[in-house]
């Protein structure tokens, strides 16, 4: 099942077309969007979801609608979509046509994918990929669009299908000095010590998780302090627990990592539960 809404049109049909040939999301990848997890009829960490959205649009100098016009629109499709079934909700929004005039914006509601629930109940192997750029080369240029969160996912996805012919589930990019970053579609997330930790995105320039920041907002709970730390992957096999975090697939435990394997930690099945994710 997919719902497809459009700002200024409300619900349409799934087979409608909604991007024009010159729209720079097909021509340029030249917008910003947002993932988020539908769960018993709301959309979970809606707020942080439309802040990162809004310093993405920031980044790419995109005019984005108003708060209250993008979820509304989310509501929309929302309400089309059955209350007991989770989902997975696209917020995009397009800098619009090569000729000018405003932003395009849509939404997305779909079912989650299978891949994306076995990765939360069994975990994911996972193969390093180096970047080739050192740990702090973006943080200091805008244009580079560092923790920007954009339509151009290219790479992203290449790189998903290498660890897939490499016979993984994942990749964890590395810099070009051998410090871990994220994962195409995920944050970084580790226990050592009872310390929970992530890469620090300001200094990186990764992709601020918002799964990563509740997690660690909420550390306490599990009776742990959090911070924000590099890592290079090596240090990864003494941990107590690694994870690829996401909006919708939730925690996904690293069970082996460049083929070393890793786990299971004890530790997982509590992070679910803190995070709202069923098992």
């Amino acid at each position: 099942m997919t719902v497809v809404a459009v700002l200024g049109r409300g619900v349409v049909p799934a087979d409608t077309p909604v991007l024009r040939a010159d729209d720079l999301a097909a021509v340029r990848g030249d917008g910003v969007f947002e993932t988020i997890h539908l769960r018993s009829g709301s959309l979970w960490q809606l707020d942080a979801h439309l802040d990162r959205m809004a310093r993405s649009a920031e980044l790419l100098e995109i005019a984005l609608p108003a708060r209250s016009a993008l979820a509304g629109l989310a509501a929309e499709a929302i309400a089309e979509w059955p209350r007991d079934a989770e989902g997975a909700l696209r917020l995009a929004c397009s800098r619009g046509t090569e000729s000018g005039g405003p932003p395009t914006v849509w939404v997305t509601l779909t079912g989650i994918k299978p891949g994306q629930l076995r990765g939360r109940r069994e975990g994911v192997a996972v193969r390093t990929l180096s970047l080739g750029y050192p740990v702090d080369a973006r943080s200091a240029l805008p244009a580079l669009l560092a923790g920007a969160k954009t339509l151009s996912y290219a790479v992203n996805m290449a790189c998903q299908r290498w660890a897939a012919a490499e016979g993984a589930d994942d990749v964890l990019w590395v810099s070009g000095d051998g410090y871990a970053l994220e994962g195409p579609t995920s944050t970084l997330v580790w226990l050592t010590d009872g310390v929970l930790c992530t890469v620090p995105p300001a200094s990186t320039g990764i992709l601020a998780g918002t799964t990563a920041a509740y997690l660690l907002a909420n550390a306490g709970e599990l009776g742990w302090t959090a911070t924000e730390r590099l890592v290079r992957p090596a240090d990864l096999h003494t941990a107590d627990g690694v994870w690829l975090t996401s909006s919708v697939r939730g925690p996904a435990e690293i069970r082996a990592l460049d083929g070393v394997p890793l786990g299971p930690s004890p530790e997982t099945a509590r992070i679910a539960k803190l995070l709202g994710f069923p098992l």
